[in-house]
């Protein structure tokens, strides 16, 4: 972790996150939905109709229900229960609430067709015992999101989730991390390599220059998006 600057030691908490969805400062979130996944989506699905979609911090990202509506079976964490409430809200979609006896506290709010399933809880308190294993995952804001010092942990328990021969894509970001503490946080191609290498083939389907007003606020001269497919091993 040396070449994530002083990045390494930076600590968001949940409470943090929360605080951002409550004042709607989201400037994460993607409206129109994200152009990589649709460039890139035959890559994830691979051909195959009916697969079950992990979103791992998933905000109110609305490609869980374009890829629902595709027939595909979604199934997202939140620690935002506002986020997960918008995101019925916005796409018109009837849900209900039912609690998860094994995650105190927890609540799975549930599509009432029963394709999309999205968990108000800490992602660390999931498992496959309790969301079975998944075909496919669009991690974009997570592994970016997730503290530095957690990634391992966050990684581990993302193995724990993914089947064999499972997809998964993966958007990062790059810039200078000496000049933005994060989040996002800069995750540099190495350590995806080292967290993830032991189990996926991986490699890089683009980078794409994101510079926008926003980063040069940030007092960066650059910002790349860069994107990963993972092939489980």
């Amino acid at each position: 972790g040396s070449d994530i600057g002083s990045q390494k030691d930076r600590v968001v908490t949940e409470a943090e996150w929360l605080q951002k969805w409550e004042m709607g400062n989201i400037g994460f979130h993607k409206e129109q939905g994200h152009p990589l996944l649709r460039k890139y989506l035959d890559v994830l699905l691979n051909g195959r109709s009916g697969l079950r979609i992990f979103f791992p911090l998933c905000g109110k990202a609305v490609e869980m229900k374009w890829l629902a509506d595709m027939g595909h079976y979604i199934v997202g964490v939140e620690v935002s229960e506002k986020a997960l409430k918008e995101f019925f809200a916005e796409h018109g979609v009837p849900y209900h609430e039912e609690p998860v006896p094994e995650i105190s506290g927890a609540k799975k709010l549930q599509s009432t067709s029963g394709n999309i399933s999205l968990y108000c809880c800490n992602i660390y308190d999931l498992s496959s015992s309790i969301v079975d294993q998944f075909d496919g995952a669009w991690d974009r804001g997570a592994l970016v999101a997730v503290n530095p010092c957690d990634r391992q942990r966050y990684v581990n328990l993302m193995i724990t989730l993914m089947k064999k021969n499972s997809s998964y894509l993966l958007a990062t970001v790059s810039y200078d991390p000496n000049k933005h503490k994060g989040p996002p946080f800069y995750v540099p191609e190495s350590e995806i390599k080292s967290l993830f290498g032991n189990h996926c083939e991986i490699k890089c389907l683009e980078k794409v220059d994101d510079f926008s007003d926003r980063h040069r606020q940030w007092g960066l001269d650059y910002f790349l998006e860069v994107l990963y497919i993972l092939k489980f091993l």
